[in-house]
């Protein structure tokens, strides 16, 4: 099954704590709403009550929302207060930076002169409250991985350069090098209205249930840090595990052969993998994020049939049971380091700028984090005949990966 992860919210309007859990991932916001409606209508059904799907997706639409209609909203009325006095954000990493609001808001909104983040507008919306405001703001670490994401350092910078007097609880964890935030977070410390609270630090993922270390691998694995990522795969290995093929069809029964009932699997793929077509793994093809993550078995659309795949853009914080990471050239170990590249025309071309650098890596960490109970990665072996897959593109990543110490299927 698919884990929905959502925090309770007051639905009431007349509740003085209504509440609306906002997010800027559109296939998220599509697939909880959808649950979430299903879910009602079942509910009903069972106390003999008869609602409309329709009904019911109108009701859930209330307090689950895309952050930009939020957003839009604010702009209507600029000096109105927003009907709810308590926001959630989920990943508030990937609010936009000042450059990505201002073109947006300058190409689609017919706003030129807006200079302002989407962090700084939102908390500006809130900050219309005569009375009392609560922004909470849900953030992962090593998240980012689109264009113009600000980070959770934006939140906290929009804080102390424009609402000093909003008071300011974070976690003390923050300091990490996943989020990005050390230097913010530093210039904080010491601030009267700031307060750093240990208990807002979620140590223990409850993606992965079966092992609290497997967040921690994929770290070390990403940052190099081989002897560490050996170290804690042992700790793991017996309670989640992880299997390495060169071949989709073996990956496949692997997935079947391990999900019981009605654990959802999938495959998933970084969105620059472009040369995997020929195993018919093809990025570009236009798939229904609620079909792949709610339909049944029967359902040729859904991700049981190991069809369709899905990028990091789409499972971003969505779970499967079981995962399928194809890995392409696009994300390569070479010579003791990552490589970053991107498909163009018929040639892959280096990355060079950092912040895409950054996204890249990121991408591969949410693909290496969406299992919940185990996984299987494919390095293909690549194709001596094309130039695009020529087997040194592959076999340095596969090398790696096994010498970690991943069971080799």
């Amino acid at each position: 099954m698919v884990g929905l992860n959502i925090a309770t919210t007051h639905i009431d309007k007349d509740d003085d704590l209504y509440s609306v859990f906002l997010s800027g991932n559109g296939p998220l916001v599509k697939i909880l709403q959808e649950a979430l409606a299903r879910d009602k209508v079942e509910r009903e059904r069972e106390k003999g009550n008869r609602i409309r799907k329709g009904t019911a997706r109108s009701e859930v639409k209330a307090f689950i929302q895309n952050v930009h209609h939020f957003r839009d909203e604010g702009l209507v009325d600029k000096v109105k207060a927003p009907v709810e006095h308590v926001v959630l954000f989920d990943e508030a990493q990937r609010a936009w930076n000042l450059k990505q609001t201002s073109d947006f808001m300058k190409r689609k909104k017919g706003q030129p002169d807006f200079n302002q983040s989407e962090p700084e507008f939102l908390i500006s919306c809130m900050d219309r409250h005569d009375d009392w405001a609560v922004v909470v703001c849900l953030v992962g670490g090593g998240q980012e991985i689109n264009t113009g994401e600000a980070g959770i350092g934006e939140w906290l910078e929009s804080l102390d350069r424009s609402y000093p007097d909003w008071k300011v609880y974070v976690s003390d964890q923050l300091v990490d090098s996943e989020y990005g935030a050390g230097r913010v977070v530093e210039g904080l410390k010491g601030k009267k209205h700031v307060e750093f609270k240990s208990e807002l630090h979620l140590r223990t993922s409850v993606r992965s249930f079966r092992s609290e270390n497997v967040s921690l691998f994929v770290k070390q694995l990403l940052d190099r840090e081989m002897r560490s990522a050996r170290e804690t795969l042992k700790k793991i290995q017996g309670k989640y595990p992880i299997a390495l093929t060169r071949d989709f069809d073996t990956a496949r029964r692997w997935l079947r052969s391990r999900a019981r009932g009605s654990e959802r699997y999938g495959i998933v793929v970084s969105s620059q993998a472009e040369r995997l077509r020929p195993y018919a793994i093809h990025v570009k093809a236009p798939m229904n994020p609620v079909n792949w993550f709610l339909a049944g078995k029967d359902d040729v659309r859904s991700s049981y049939y190991l069809e369709d795949v899905a990028t990091e853009f789409d499972v971003q914080g969505l779970e499967l049971d079981w995962a399928c990471v194809a890995w392409d050239a696009d994300f390569r170990y070479v010579d003791g380091e990552w490589k970053h590249w991107s498909f163009r025309g018929n040639k892959w071309q280096r990355i060079n700028k950092p912040e895409r650098q950054v996204y890249q890596k990121n991408a591969y960490r949410v693909l290496l984090t969406r299992a919940r109970q185990g996984m299987v990665i494919v390095v293909p072996a690549g194709d001596e005949g094309d130039f695009t897959r020529v087997p040194e593109f592959y076999d340095e990543t596969y090398d790696l990966l096994a010498g970690v110490g991943f069971e080799v299927v």
